[in-house]
């Protein structure tokens, strides 16, 4: 494995870097503070090609390596997690077509989504379901040619402002086992899907997360992913090995700037006549930062190496996942630490990823449930076989 990119997918990187640091982070405040949508940001990420880093060249798109994708995101999450938030669903679903759709689905979505003109999201989490797909209630039954689609979806990020929605529902309730039964569908908005209020957060401020309310909403067969039905939860899980990439590499850049921000403090405070960094009890701090970072960067870029290669990822995007956001809140609670009590004003940027900070815990599978993922796949690829000894 290597952190090092090619000389154009660095360039790509610098962009970004070169974005956040120019446009997004003198301006991050004015949009955060009062929870308002960032046109400007958007529409700057859409003329500068990042909603269509994973489309292929053929489609209009750039289709960089799953590494710069990853680099790309911690730039994003560095000047504003949201922004990073932005992509993350419409990336999934566009991995999803680019490698399951149908030739005709690739044809009608991937150009427009590669210009943001289409920005996808992705409808998994249901009202008391939580992070049990496998109770999943939302169902599309078969009429003459068309599917109903009736349901709800909760937590849906950029829910309002997407033109494309990634569905994972059930189409054959009698599947055993359940998620043999289910199947993705590309649904555009339209009559019998009702989007809910923009639901209040903690933070990943300024893009809205939605219910979605589905009743008997009418939608034609070939909306299926692949056009096979019962072939969504393979699908999906496919797609989240590249949103825990993702949401490790969220963290990474959440935990980089609440380093970045402590180190820089730490340098310009004094007290007892030096600067604080020079105390044992806030070096160490740093120390732990800075280390806690570079293990979150190398374990995701270890996972997005594994998908570049072909290889499934499923372990090592948990992993990932796991490591880099517990290491986020943990850095961003100690930049709070490190900048004392000006840590919990809102004059300084601490604050801010330290709400941002939770999300990538419970997002995308909460750690929790990761947890159990990772064990999972542990045993399935070190499975010991029984001995006959002692018997």
């Amino acid at each position: 494995m290597s952190t090092v990119l090619e000389a154009d997918e660095q360039a790509i990187v610098d962009l970004v870097s070169a974005f956040v640091d120019d446009r997004v982070r003198p301006r991050v405040r004015d949009y955060e503070s009062v929870d308002a949508y960032p046109e400007e940001f958007i529409e700057g990420m859409k003329a500068l090609g990042f909603f269509g880093l994973l489309v292929p060249e053929e489609y209009g798109g750039v289709d960089v390596s799953m590494a710069c994708f990853a680099r790309v995101t911690e730039e994003l999450a560095r000047g504003w997690m949201s922004l990073a938030g932005a992509i993350g669903g419409h990336s999934v679903i566009t991995y999803l077509i680019k490698t399951c759709g149908t030739q005709d689905q690739k044809d009608t979505f991937l150009p427009r989504m590669a210009v943001g003109e289409v920005r996808a999201t992705m409808a998994l989490t249901e009202p008391g379901g939580g992070s049990d797909l496998q109770a999943m209630r939302t169902r599309a039954h078969a009429d003459g040619t068309d599917l109903l689609v009736t349901g709800s979806k909760t937590w849906i990020s950029n829910a309002r402002r997407s033109g494309l929605i990634g569905l994972l529902c059930v189409t054959d309730p009698g599947a055993v086992p359940a998620h043999a039964g289910m199947s993705v569908l590309l649904i555009e908005p339209g009559a019998g899907l009702e989007i809910s209020r923009d639901l209040p957060k903690l933070g990943y401020r300024g893009v809205e997360a939605c219910e979605l309310v589905f009743d008997r909403m009418r939608v034609p067969a070939s909306c299926v992913l692949g056009g096979e039905a019962g072939q969504g939860w393979r699908q999906m899980m496919r797609g989240l090995e590249v949103g825990r990439i993702q949401v490790a590499a969220r963290a990474v850049g959440v935990g980089q700037a609440a380093f970045d921000a402590a180190l820089r403090y730490a340098q310009e405070r004094e007290s007892f006549g030096q600067q604080i960094w020079k105390h044992q009890s806030v070096g160490n701090l740093l120390a732990d930062m800075a280390t806690k970072v570079t293990a979150s960067r190398l374990m995701t870029a270890d996972a997005a190496a594994r998908v570049d290669a072909g290889k499934r990822a499923d372990l090592e995007a948990g992993m990932a996942k796991l490591f880099a956001s517990e290491a986020a809140m943990e850095v961003a609670l100690d930049a709070m630490r490190v900048h004392g009590g000006y840590g919990f004003s809102k004059e300084y940027d601490v604050e801010r990823y330290f709400r941002d900070a939770p999300l990538m815990i419970l997002g995308e599978g909460t750690n929790e449930i990761q947890r159990n993922v990772i064990a999972a796949q542990l045993i399935a690829r070190h499975r010991r076989v029984p001995s006959n000894e002692g018997t």
